[in-house]
């Protein structure tokens, strides 16, 4: 027994009657004989993408823009310089509403840094302060460390805190457990008397890399500077630390938080035939970190939501519902462009069918990531089918995405990439993360995986239920 057939009985309803009323009135035989009808479309899109004269076109466009703009900052010149040039390209392309939408999102400075111990030995360290650090003063800071490799080892050596720089050697478990060091990491130290923190870089890998990544001060707690730095020096600390030997370090950091910028979300569609009010959101956020290219993070996805538009165009497909393309503003400070997005089109949150975003990797593409209702779930396993010529059609639960998260809060379904990323966080935020880390190929399956998923379910006759 399937799983839609087995909830059907756990509610109380015959599997025939269940099936009948899922999706609007229409029987789960109609809609999956509706759904294998797009075979022929899905391979149009496929061989376009992986094989005709769109080959290799997403990694292309990525490389180029990459190349001409490098990182964007929230707040930057650089982050103007890439809106420009995208509303320019998307234009150019020949894309339906291609706009901007005005949204005010942090500026962050990091100025210059560095960090050397002292003592025992003269060793530099290797550094990149987290996004919002307060700076040092301008002769820096000089103390003595406290190596701890948890917040619970902070507290039970609370006393020995006081005036020093607390280093955090953590070990790595999984970024979403490990990145609480680097967000609270800064506030914890603060809250013991420590004048400074420094981060072992959230990332199972490295090759002396440090990782730079979003940090929280709290209300009522003394800001102090924060920074990253490579898992290689927190392990050295540690060890010296272990034999007993004092540790001082010299730290600098020109960092400076300035008033909000003026900024944008940039839009492009393409308009749908019969119910153009209604929308499928493709995104991915245009803003990197002032480090690398920003290629990985995340230009592979403003790169395969672009071509998701650019292959429907190519081929003169225009779906019922419209089919739009958001590259946010502001995502590594947490979502800032997304939520005023949000809370711009809200009140239309009926008419948004499906939210997707590709922020974790364009590598070779695995299927997607799905929120959303039983029905709506069964739905989209049907579509993943059409992607069996590329081998990318597994359906994994809970959709990942900071700037579609509110959306699917509200009851939205949700859709990210799910990719073999095994090693996006070895580049994650890191000088490292270049479009020499994508690979062309790899990239073209994702925009034919990102194009298909879109089309079909912008096009089927009625919306994902909810």
């Amino acid at each position: 027994m399937d799983v839609f057939s087995l909830l059907c009985l756990l509610i109380g309803f015959s599997s025939n009657s269940c099936a009948s009323d899922h999706a609007g009135g229409k029987s789960w035989e109609a809609t999956v004989e509706e759904i294998s009808g797009y075979a022929e479309v899905a391979q149009k899109i496929i061989d376009l993408a992986v094989y005709g004269d769109a080959r290799n076109r997403s990694y292309e466009k990525l490389a180029k823009f990459t190349d001409t703009v490098g990182h964007r900052l929230s707040g930057s010149r650089n982050l103007e310089h890439a809106i420009e040039y995208m509303y320019n390209a998307l234009t150019k392309d020949g894309l339906d509403n291609v706009h901007l939408e005005p949204v005010k999102i942090p500026h962050w400075v990091r100025g210059k840094e560095s960090a050397v111990i002292l003592r025992p030995r003269n060793h530099p360290l290797a550094i990149l302060g987290l996004g919002s650090s307060v700076g040092t003063p301008r002769e820096g800071i000089k103390a003595e460390v406290l190596v701890v490799k948890s917040f619970d080892e902070l507290k039970q050596r609370a006393s020995e805190a006081e005036g020093r720089i607390v280093v955090y050697n953590q070990p790595f478990v999984s970024y979403g457990e490990t990145v609480k060091y680097r967000s609270s990491g800064a506030a914890e130290a603060a809250k013991v008397g420590a004048v400074a923190s420094l981060i072992r870089s959230v990332t199972p890998f490295s090759i002396n890399s440090p990782h730079t990544g979003w940090q929280d001060y709290e209300e009522g707690v003394p800001q102090i500077p924060t920074a990253c730095i490579t898992v290689e020096d927190a392990q050295l600390m540690a060890r010296m630390a272990e034999r007993g030997q004092k540790i001082v370090i010299h730290l600098t950091m020109g960092a400076q938080n300035l008033p909000d910028a003026d900024s944008f979300n940039t839009v492009a569609e393409i308009t749908g035939s019969k119910y153009p009010e209604q929308v499928v959101l493709i995104s991915g956020h245009l803003d990197s970190w002032d480090v690398g290219q920003g290629a990985m993070d995340d230009g592979g996805g403003v790169a395969i939501s672009w071509e998701a538009l650019s292959l429907l165009k190519d081929l003169g497909l225009r779906p019922k519902r419209t089919v739009r393309a958001v590259l946010w503003s502001a995502e590594e400070p947490g979502g800032v462009g997304a939520l005023q997005y949000y809370q711009r089109h809200k009140e239309n949150i009926s008419n948004i069918n499906l939210v997707m975003e590709s922020d974790l990797g364009t590598f070779r593409p695995r299927g997607i990531q799905f929120s959303g209702k039983a029905q709506a779930q069964k739905i989209m396993g049907e579509v993943m089918k059409l992607l069996k010529p590329i081998n990318a059609t597994k359906l994994e639960g809970s959709a990942e995405g900071t700037d579609i998260q509110m959306w699917m809060d509200g009851g939205v379904p949700g859709a990210s990439l799910l990719n073999d990323n095994s090693k996006y966080f070895w580049f994650h935020h890191t000088h490292g993360d270049t479009i020499t880390v994508q690979d062309p190929e790899e990239m073209s399956l994702c925009s034919a995986v990102w194009a298909v998923v879109s089309y079909v379910i912008a096009d089927l006759e009625e919306m994902l239920p909810r």
